[in-house]
């Protein structure tokens, strides 16, 4: 059997300390916004373009990248996951953190249920899957670091 892989960018955006999720409408899972990685399409501004279209926000990842000489640093992800999608297909997911910068949420009904911040305590929650549990959980606690330092 071959397996077939698509890049995919989903972002934790984090608020007041807690993180949003959205009830996948397909998988039936709560989930960060995210999806496919368009051809041609740089990774951290697709993180940016799935969180636009799902939920109406716009934000900031907390690692916006830099001007290196003649190049540019992307912004990095927090880390990057293989998801089995089904038996012969995958995604390597490149996973982001980001502040909200102006909107309110309004979620997208053709991909999503509903939408919900989640606290550190309330990632606990027997609907969320221990991988989004773990990383929202890095994600509050990122963009905490990052407030604190930014206010000393």
């Amino acid at each position: 059997m071959t397996i077939t892989r698509d890049w995919a960018a989903t972002t934790f955006v984090v608020h007041d300390g807690k993180t949003l999720l959205l009830h996948h409408r397909k998988l039936d899972k709560w989930l960060p916004p995210g999806g496919h990685i368009d051809p041609h399409e740089l990774p951290d501004m697709a993180a940016l373009r799935e969180v636009e279209e799902e939920t109406g926000l716009k934000v900031a990842l907390l690692d916006t990248g830099a001007q290196m000489g003649t190049v540019r640093r992307l912004g990095q992800p927090l880390c990057m996951l293989l998801e089995s999608i089904s038996p012969d297909h995958e995604h390597i997911d490149l996973i982001y953190v980001a502040t909200v910068l102006s909107g309110s949420v309004a979620h997208a009904p053709e991909e999503s249920h509903g939408w919900r911040w989640y606290t550190w305590q309330e990632l606990d929650a027997p609907e969320v899957s221990v991988d989004v549990r773990d990383l929202g959980r890095r994600a509050i606690e990122l963009v905490a670091e990052a407030e604190r330092e930014l206010s000393a």
